[in-house]
This record gives structure tokens, C-alpha cells and sequence, in this order.
């Protein structure tokens, strides 16, 4: 079963364009500082499988930059992970959300759409 995450799109000041909350429950929230051109990156995230090491950088958070990741071989297809830290290899923080959530992201931002 796929867990439930919120996920709204707000306006940012520069160097950024967007503000991405991803938020799952009363348990964990995410902020995602990104300009719409990385953001809608995220369309394609079904190929950027971590162990193929074809993940999507595209925002900051806590300091550290985001990467994004589709379903690797042998994995949920349905899953994404994001991974924040100093790169993919060498992250601090790891998240699994819907692969179709990160999609939305990215048709979102490629349409420059917020909340």
C-alpha cells in the first residue's frame, strides 16, 4: 500500500521559484526549495533508478542538495526515494513516496503551476 503524502507548491524568492512541501501526515513534512526548470525534470523520473545512477537532482533542502529517484530493478514499481544530502552516493536523509507524486511534480512545474 502506497503511504499518503500531501503535496502543495508555493512561490519562493530568488534564487529559487518554488517552494515544494511534501508532507506525510503528522509524521514528516519536506521542504523542497527549487527553480520550476529542475522541478519539472521530475516527469521523468520512471528512468532515473538509483542503481542505474541516473538520479535527478533538482532542489535543496536542509542544506543538502535533493536527489530523486525512480524504481530501481527488483523494487516496488510504484516507489520513488528521495535522498538528501552531499550527493546520491553520500545522503543523509531518504524518503519513499509515490513514483506518480513526483510525476504530478514535475507536469506541475513544467506548467508552472503553485497553489
Amino acid at each position: 500500500m502506497q503511504p499518503l503524502v500531501d503535496m502543495t507548491m508555493g512561490a519562493a524568492g530568488p534564487p529559487h521559484e518554488v517552494v515544494l512541501k511534501l508532507q506525510g501526515g503528522d509524521g514528516w513534512e519536506l521542504n523542497v526549495w527549487a527553480t520550476f526548470e529542475d522541478l519539472a525534470k521530475l516527469r521523468c523520473v520512471r528512468v532515473a533508478a538509483w542503481d542505474q545512477r541516473r538520479s535527478i537532482a533538482a532542489g535543496t533542502s536542509a542544506g543538502g542538495k535533493v536527489f530523486w529517484c525512480g524504481p530501481g530493478e527488483g523494487s516496488d514499481p510504484e516507489t520513488a526515494t528521495v535522498l538528501i544530502g552531499h550527493d546520491d552516493e553520500v545522503w543523509d536523509i531518504a524518503f519513499l513516496i509515490p513514483v506518480t507524486l513526483v510525476e504530478k511534480v514535475g507536469t506541475l512545474a513544467s506548467e508552472r503551476e503553485l497553489d
